[in-house]
């Protein structure tokens, strides 16, 4: 029996996001203060998890939470990952507001890994949305390596090792390119804002599955940095195999001589 004290502070936290197929149950706002080059800047952090199971999805009732709450130290979701989203400003009403679908990227995000650009894309549009005053980062748990996994990347960087690019490492172990899905978080996108956003972003088939999911977003900040030897290859690639937008037109940004 969930006490009526937990049950309460919880209730109101929790909403769920109906989809075709599928519920996300979002859980927020919660208020995170974080640390941006030494300046602390508070966010307010969401996280939501997919619930298939039809008991999970009643609505966003008392005994709905209480079903999910009972729940939660069964579930194993410490064996799984969740999505979230760190807002900033007045997301759901500024006339503006910028957004960034960020794939996780265990290396490059946590460790500093210079092999990609993922550690300082995911700061750097941290700092644009604070300055900008409105924006999300929504941080997509299921994206690892372009939706192969943790375990299957570490086999790709095996490959890439022995010269092969990104593209050819994913396909020799038999993964699609970019087996990526927005719909989760575009749903959750669509719950917490339905004005126009601005896509920080380099790869345009963000930007295809945001229209079409019907959200207005007709602008796009390219994200080009964090230059070196050790990823040029990686970055050339993501604009001649995979279709990203160069923005960049200095030649000296693939030369390794920008932030190398």
């Amino acid at each position: 029996m969930i006490k009526p004290d937990i049950l309460s502070i919880l209730q109101n936290k929790i909403k769920r996001i109906t989809m075709d197929d599928s519920t996300n149950i979002l859980v927020g706002p919660i208020t995170l203060p974080v640390n941006l080059d030494g300046e602390t800047v508070t966010f307010k952090w969401y996280s939501w998890l997919k619930a298939t199971d039809k008991e999970l999805q009643g609505g966003d009732s008392k005994e709905a939470t209480e079903l999910l709450i009972s729940r939660l130290s069964s579930m194993n979701l410490a064996e799984g990952q969740q999505s979230s989203v760190l807002v900033y400003g007045d997301f759901a009403d500024s006339d503006e507001a910028l957004i960034r679908m960020h794939s996780i990227c265990h290396t490059g995000d946590i460790f500093g890994s210079k092999r990609c650009d993922c550690g300082f894309q995911l700061r750097q549009s941290m700092k644009m949305i604070a300055q900008h005053g409105s924006g999300a980062l929504f941080y997509l748990a299921n994206h690892e390596g372009r939706g192969i996994g943790l375990f299957s990347k570490a086999m790709a960087y095996i490959l890439q090792e022995e010269g092969y690019d990104t593209v050819e490492a994913n396909l020799e172990l038999g993964f699609a390119d970019d087996s990526r899905d927005y719909r989760d978080a575009i749903s959750v996108l669509q719950h917490l804002r339905s004005k126009p956003v601005t896509l920080i972003t380099n790869n345009p088939k963000k930007m295809e599955a945001l229209k079409a999911a019907g959200m207005n977003t007709g602008k796009r900040i390219p994200l080009w940095g964090d230059v070196s030897v050790f990823n040029e290859k990686y970055l050339r690639t993501k604009v001649t195999r995979s279709g990203h937008l160069e923005a960049v037109p200095d030649a000296d940004f693939f030369e390794g001589r920008v932030a190398k």
